[in-house]
């Protein structure tokens, strides 16, 4: 294919993946009440447990946090709900220029990225009740305080805590594809296996919005047990790629020493 007929093969896709993302904005929109309820249940379950009997968001404008906030709503719902087409254009359009074991790697990889970050965005929607409830328990007496959250802002931390929580759970990805590309050393992981844990400690208090010991832990556990995991990968490759080695050495000494008894007979 020629540059323009790349150019119109991408132009072709992007259309694809806007026309998903409008179907699927508009399906979020119809569907934001159900949206709404679902979003909000980690607060009420919050609320609950400080003693508080309503759970209702403040709205102070009806444009910015009303009407507004269902539109980005929509929006994002329609990217989350496209995000299938998105990743199959993609594919599509990348797929020609790899070859059969390349694909088969790719393949693995996207299914791996797209259920980590799931299982990431999944694990901070069941953490945000504990989280909040923390928050509010130390915010001050019960009796003397009364909890008013904007909508836009709520909403605003649970996608944080959820990109924040998905973004953690690809850690063990970027250890597996620099060990499988040959850029990082199992036994430098091994060595560094302290460190590594305080950073990632370091790096989870970054990333989550709440600064709460919670989520804090919530996250940095799992993302120690991928980086434990990631060294048991990285064992397990060396130890394939040795034997693949032998193997290779075995085959030549045997195919030098049929030609030289070829060569003496």
């Amino acid at each position: 294919m020629t540059l323009m007929d790349h150019l119109r093969e991408l132009r072709n896709r992007l259309i694809k993946m806007v026309g998903a993302i409008v179907v699927g904005g508009i399906i979020a929109y119809f569907f934001y009440d159900s949206i709404f309820r679902f979003l909000t249940r980690p607060y009420c379950e919050a609320v609950k447990d400080v003693g508080k009997q309503s759970c209702k968001l403040f709205i102070p404008d009806l444009l910015s946090s009303g009407f507004l906030l269902r539109i980005k709503v929509a929006g994002y719902g329609g990217v989350l709900l496209a995000l299938p087409v998105i990743v199959w254009q993609l594919w599509r359009f990348v797929m020609p220029g790899l070859y059969k074991n390349e694909r088969k790697y790719t393949v693995m990889f996207v299914a791996s990225s797209v259920t980590l970050f799931a299982l990431g965005a999944f694990m901070a929607y069941v953490t945000l009740p504990a989280m909040l409830t923390w928050l509010a328990d130390n915010s001050g007496p019960a009796a003397y305080t009364e909890f008013i959250l904007n909508p836009a802002d709520y909403f605003w931390l649970i996608a944080a805590m959820m990109i924040g929580f998905g973004i953690g759970f690809e850690f063990p990805l970027v250890l597996v594809a620099l060990q499988v590309v040959g850029i990082l050393d199992n036994s430098t992981l091994r060595t560094y296996r302290r460190q590594a844990i305080v950073g990632i400690v370091a790096t989870v208090a970054v990333i989550t919005p709440g600064g709460d010991p919670i989520s804090l832990i919530a996250l940095s556990i799992p993302m120690v047990i991928f980086y434990e995991m990631s060294i048991v990968f990285g064992r397990l490759l060396n130890r394939k790629r040795a034997k693949d080695g032998d193997t290779d050495s075995s085959d030549t000494d045997s195919s030098n020493t049929d030609s030289l008894t070829s060569t003496e007979s």
